[in-house]
């Protein structure tokens, strides 16, 4: 019997549609964070918008940006932040072309069918925007060279292109963590490693389809230090070893 050997890229996707377990009604987080940096936002599209000469159309990119409202709410930011800085500039607002990419399972359906009331509502702002889908992994090249004035990305970057080389070795991994209740001591380093040549990757493609004097503003999970690893299950395993001993 034939293998079939399936990208991750092509199967990997948030749940879409909008029933109660869908991530458009399970997306509460995402939007709190989105809020929280809406004034970082506004920072950096005026740094790009006063850098770059006045284009006669704004080109922005959501990169991860699933679906649910808050695809839309990102594209509601930005023309309010650009259209504001349009009149205090003087000079005569941008017409918005967004790129929404996400990997080739996303529902971009459900981000479709809520366009019409979003144009209605700009269409009474005297705003022309265009919403685009560009499917596809951002670990790549996804748009043409020096044609997107500003990138976004958000709660997304942690997702790596596939699981690092190591893991797939079980031999190795069980031989490492003989004694432990599960793997611990080369699945983190194994993970930032591949998070370091997926993050390279990411920012090369992007330099090359940055129009100069454009910018990113990407917001992802981190640590504040670098200090060693420690997780729940960590915690249990000294408990459990402690509790044998005695």
């Amino acid at each position: 019997m034939e293998t079939q050997v399936v990208c991750v890229e092509q199967v990997l996707h948030m749940k879409g549609g909008a029933e109660e377990t869908s991530f458009a009604n399970n997306s509460l987080i995402p939007k709190k964070v989105m809020m929280r940096v809406k004034p970082i936002l506004e920072e950096s599209l005026n740094k790009v918008y006063g850098a770059t000469n006045v284009p006669t159309c704004f080109k922005v990119a959501d990169l991860g940006c699933s679906s649910g409202p808050n695809t839309l709410l990102l594209a509601s930011n930005v023309i309010h932040i650009v259209n504001e800085t349009s009149r205090r500039l003087k000079v005569e607002p941008p017409m918005f072309q967004f790129f929404l990419n996400d990997l080739f399972g996303n529902d971009f359906n459900s981000i479709f069918k809520s366009l019409p009331q979003f144009y209605d509502t700009l269409k009474q702002q005297n705003t022309t925007c265009f919403i685009n889908a560009t499917p596809g992994t951002f670990y790549g090249t996804l748009f043409p060279s020096n044609s997107i004035h500003f990138f976004h990305s958000s709660f997304s970057l942690h997702w790596l292109s596939q699981v690092p080389n190591l893991l797939r070795d079980e031999a190795k991994i069980a031989n490492d963590d003989k004694g432990n209740i599960y793997a611990t001591s080369i699945i983190p380093p194994s993970y930032g490693k591949q998070f370091e040549q997926d993050f390279k990757l990411f920012l090369g493609s992007r330099h090359k389809e940055l129009v100069p004097g454009g910018g990113m503003l990407l917001t992802f999970l981190g640590k504040f230090d670098t200090s060693e690893y420690i997780s729940l299950p960590g915690i249990f395993r000294v408990v459990l070893n402690d509790m044998v001993q005695r």
